[in-house]
């Protein structure tokens, strides 16, 4: 049985996943595809003069109507008047466009936003080296900027942003790390002075790796054990490179030092025990784990965010600090940006951000074939009454629609705000 088929218009019920086969633009609904749920749906179809519709028989939760059935079937006359039924919802799409456009504009601002301290931090790394005084200075500028707007801003959003360059993850991971770290510290009720030691401490917490061969950061084969032990002095390396500057945060540099430490002294480079290992650098442990599963090396294979949040909250309980776990699988809603999903409508997306005052409703990029993608819908799952069903890999989708939805190999974030 063929997936999609050509169905007429008086064989719809209710249940048939449908897509028109008609300009987003030439009627009222916000999808071209979805399911239909309401006799009303199926008569303001009738009314735009198509003679059929495709159906998508495997997400159909029934069968369109046999000819034989439509033709003897009795439609009940609609109490909903129709013309106006069609006019409300044309006016409420356009409303959501509006709406959809100032989410645009706010996403575009923040990736500007974003962009710009990516390329503070390509300045950062060099002067570290010859100008490490200078280097601190740009670097408290930008953390300071951070936690102006972490602190100040309204309707707080953790927004997606674009993919990560190969030869740049030093700066996308440390930056990453440093943007959650410094929402999580806020987030559990942390003064300034803390958010942004917590800042600074994880846009530096990789730097020992700048001594470390390219050609080894890059190897994509497995690391031979000595090779493996060089890796983990790069936190020392670390620290060795920052007492060059005698204006880094003292208070920061436990977090360079112990980043990869866990509480029950399995990690490195020193086996210290949750005793000797302070608030900051427990924080930063867990959103450094977390990101390097989305981000890992080259011998290992990028986790979704989905996937990354599951596997420490199931593996890491004896290591991490559960009360900073639990934080930031809450901060982040149980489908982190970046992750693809089905939704309850029978449509694939893409979670692109997330509201902390309304972490159960992200915003998602729904795929449409018959919307252009720079036009795709942004929505809000609270307003549209959708849900997500479940979370996929992006590599299960359909070659069109993973093309589409344009799911990060390598996930990055960065903070935004929501226009009224």
């Amino acid at each position: 049985m063929k997936k999609s088929r050509k169905v007429a218009v008086n064989q719809l019920q209710v249940g048939n996943f449908i897509r028109l086969p008609v300009s987003w633009k030439d009627h009222p609904f916000l999808f071209s595809s979805f399911r239909l749920k309401q006799q009303a749906q199926i008569e303001l179809i009738k009314k735009l003069a198509i003679d059929f519709v495709f159906v998508d028989l495997e997400r159909s939760d029934t069968p369109p109507l046999t000819e034989e059935v439509a033709k003897n079937k009795v439609v009940q006359p609609q109490k909903e008047d129709l013309d106006a039924l069609t006019i409300e919802m044309q006016k409420t799409k356009n409303e959501r466009i509006e709406k959809l456009k100032r989410m645009r504009r706010d996403l575009q601002k923040t990736e500007q936003d974003f962009d710009r301290s990516i390329a503070k931090m390509r300045n950062l790394v060099p002067k570290l080296r010859n100008r490490p005084l200078n280097a601190i200075d740009d670097a408290k500028e930008l953390i300071n900027d951070m936690s102006e707007k972490l602190l100040n801003s309204d309707n707080l959003v953790l927004h997606l942003m674009g993919e990560a360059k190969d030869d740049e993850s030093i700066y996308y991971h440390s930056l990453n790390v440093a943007v959650l770290s410094m929402l999580m510290a806020k987030e559990l009720g942390w003064d300034r002075a803390d958010i942004e030691l917590v800042g600074m401490g994880s846009l530096f917490h990789d730097t020992g790796k700048l001594k470390i061969p390219p050609q080894l950061l890059r190897k994509k084969t497995a690391l031979t054990p000595p090779e493996v032990n060089f890796m983990k002095q790069h936190p020392v390396m670390g620290a060795d490179l920052l007492k060059l500057a005698e204006n880094f945060p003292t208070g920061a540099m436990p977090i360079v030092l112990n980043h990869h430490e866990y509480l029950d002294g399995s990690g490195y480079p020193r086996g210290l025990k949750e005793n000797k290992l302070d608030k900051l650098c427990q924080l930063v442990a867990v959103v450094n784990l977390y990101d390097s599963l989305c981000h890992p090396n080259a011998q290992t294979k990028a986790r979704t965010p989905y996937s990354a949040l599951g596997h420490i909250y199931k593996n890491f309980k004896t290591q991490l600090n559960q009360e900073v776990t639990g934080k930031m699988i809450k901060m982040l809603g149980i489908y982190p940006p970046g992750s693809i999903v089905e939704l309850s409508s029978g449509q694939f997306a893409m979670v692109m951000s997330v509201n902390l005052e309304k972490i159960l409703f992200p915003r998602i990029l729904v795929y449409d074939a018959m919307v252009p993608k720079d036009q795709a819908p942004i929505v809000d799952l609270e307003v549209e009454g959708l849900s997500i069903v479940r979370c996929i890999q992006p590599m299960a989708l359909p070659e069109k629609i993973f093309k589409y939805l344009n799911p990060r190999e390598r996930v990055s974030y960065y903070i935004g705000s929501d226009s009224p």
